[in-house]
């Protein structure tokens, strides 16, 4: 599975730099030189970093084969990204990435089968996007991504557990 990390913006100077809008916890791993990102569209890479730095708050990246500001300006609007499988695992038990979560089974403390996570919005408050079970009468069901009504995680049994408030989901009374 593909993980985001930064979305290519302007090009910087003309040497062939470009503003990379950051979507890692980790760019100075991730940005390093002779990293290689996919890319989508995917006719564009793969892309290897020749170098990288921060200036005035911007990350900027320069890749191996983009030498003029021309060049670069193509590359504007393209996403970064890379193997999940090349992440190291997070170090926080609480913290999950998008991918691992996408997928997951989701029922209630009682058993209550409700759906399947098929997206993670991050909207200031991270929602977790459920596909209801058949028959549910709703094309989707928005759950914030809370500990007070996720208290349950376990990606390797494939489950999300949700104790939800009185009212969330209403399934029997959703058209």
């Amino acid at each position: 599975m593909q993980v985001t990390v930064g979305r290519i913006g302007r090009p910087h100077g003309v040497r062939g730099d470009v503003v990379v809008g950051v979507r890692t916890d980790e760019p100075e791993l991730r940005f390093a030189p002779g990293s290689r990102l996919d890319t989508d569209p995917v006719g564009v890479g793969p892309l290897t970093v020749a170098g990288s730095r921060w200036h005035s708050g911007d990350l900027l990246v320069r890749f191996q084969g983009i030498s003029d500001r021309t060049a670069a300006a193509e590359l504007g609007g393209v996403w970064l990204m890379v193997d999940s499988s090349t992440l190291a695992p997070p170090d926080d038990p609480d913290e999950f990435r998008d991918g691992d979560l996408v997928g997951l089974s989701v029922r209630t403390a009682d058993g209550t089968v409700v759906g399947t996570v098929t997206d993670v919005l991050h909207h200031g408050q991270d929602v977790l996007a459920i596909a209801p079970a058949a028959g549910a009468g709703t094309e989707q069901i928005l759950v914030p991504f809370v500990k007070a009504i996720v208290p349950e995680v376990d990606i390797p049994g494939g489950v999300l557990v949700i104790d939800p408030p009185a009212g969330l989901l209403n399934l029997e009374d959703a058209t």
